[in-house]
């Protein structure tokens, strides 16, 4: 994520922090020092447990990235926003078994934390009763230790429980899809488990626009958008389900030399429909020269100056036999519009966003387009 700062890395995971993540800490500080009337000394206190609370939401997204690397799933980075954390997965397992456990792991990691607080309060005597925990929330009437340990332990539980809610794509919602699809299809159980996201999330909505809680909209937005993505990552996904690169690439292109200039680049771009360029020396490819990485060479550089200079040399090339949702999640991850396609390391075209796009509005509305076009 471009916005997030990298803090450091564990097992592998670049752990980040998004470059709005003050705003929490700033939230806190009114929160607990305006709003409470404690002045200073809450503001400070707002600011301390908002930072352990972050600490425990981090190893709520360590618990699903050690589970999901269990399975051999990379996992690139975790990021800590304002309303939360997101561990990036490579991918999410289709097999319900697997997808469960990493779901469930998160808020196993907090019933674990909330175990350990539990016994540190019985331990050390501390003067909170469990019906002072939601004044201690609300109000802190003392910025004591005990306090920051009841603060601490109620809403440890709370993101264990929230997290629980069989809302997609919120832990429970996964839990949800996993269990429904040991009975139904996967792209059948991911519908059933977006549809009650969508739904829970306009509830939550409302009771926060109805209550006057603005963070529980936020939080609705959240779940709302999070299903609608997901759901229609499963639209791609069934579309494309079977479809190979061979059906859909751009055979055709135009490429460049290592010692084509950039004024030649930007000649070709003009006179063409292409935006990405392939680099070939011969019938072997030694790069490409991207839309971004031309506009980014053209700022930086003289018109003369060769595309060898300035390609991309580590980008991935795609077989012609993968399948076509397989790159399109490639083409996301990269952050990239195009990518060569490749047969036995020969160069045959390129396989674009574009093509993936027209693909998908062609067979979203007539499924059997492709294959009538191979029995033909």
């Amino acid at each position: 994520m471009s916005n997030a700062i990298k803090l450091f890395s564990f097992r592998g995971i670049d752990i980040r922090v998004h470059i709005t993540f003050p705003l929490i800490l700033i939230w806190a500080a009114i929160q607990f020092g305006i709003v409470g009337r404690r002045g200073i000394q809450g503001a400070v206190f707002g600011v301390v447990v908002t930072l352990i609370l972050f600490a425990i939401v981090l190893l709520h997204e360590l618990g699903h990235s050690i589970a999901a690397q269990h399975y051999k799933i990379a996992v690139k980075e975790i990021v800590l926003l304002p309303i939360g954390g997101v561990a990036q997965l490579s991918k999410i397992p289709e097999q319900p078994i697997k997808e469960l456990v990493i779901a469930a792991a998160g808020p196993l990691v907090n019933f674990g934390i909330a175990i350990v607080l539990g016994l540190l309060l019985l331990f050390f005597n501390f003067d909170v009763g469990l019906g002072d925990l939601p004044l201690t929330m609300r109000s802190l009437a003392r910025a004591s230790t005990s306090s920051i340990f009841a603060y601490v332990f109620i809403s440890n539980i709370l993101l264990a429980v929230f997290n629980l809610l069989p809302a997609f794509p919120l832990d429970g919602g996964r839990i949800l899809r996993a269990l429904l699809a040991t009975r139904l299809s996967y792209s059948r159980a991911t519908a059933i488990a977006v549809s009650i996201g969508q739904g829970m999330a306009w509830l939550l909505g409302l009771w926060g626009l109805l209550g006057g809680g603005f963070f529980m909209v936020v939080v609705a937005l959240f779940i709302l958008v999070g299903a609608s993505q997901e759901g229609q990552v499963i639209r791609i996904r069934r579309v494309f389900e079977g479809l190979r690169v061979e059906q859909a690439y751009s055979r055709s292109v135009e490429t460049l030399a290592p010692d084509s200039t950039l004024r030649q680049a930007v000649a070709l771009t003009l006179q063409s429909f292409q935006s990405d360029f392939p680099v070939c020396e011969g019938e072997k490819l030694v790069g490409l020269l991207t839309h971004t990485k031309l506009m980014e060479a053209i700022n930086r550089n003289s018109p003369d100056t060769f595309i060898g200079l300035v390609m991309d040399t580590e980008i991935p090339g795609v077989e012609v036999r993968d399948g076509l949702f397989d790159v399109q999640q490639q083409l996301a991850d990269l952050n990239v519009d195009a990518l060569p396609v490749l047969e036995d390391g020969m160069f045959l075209g390129l396989i674009t966003s574009r093509d993936l796009n027209e693909a998908y509005r062609f067979l979203s509305k007539r499924p059997d387009l492709l294959t009538a076009n191979q029995a033909a």
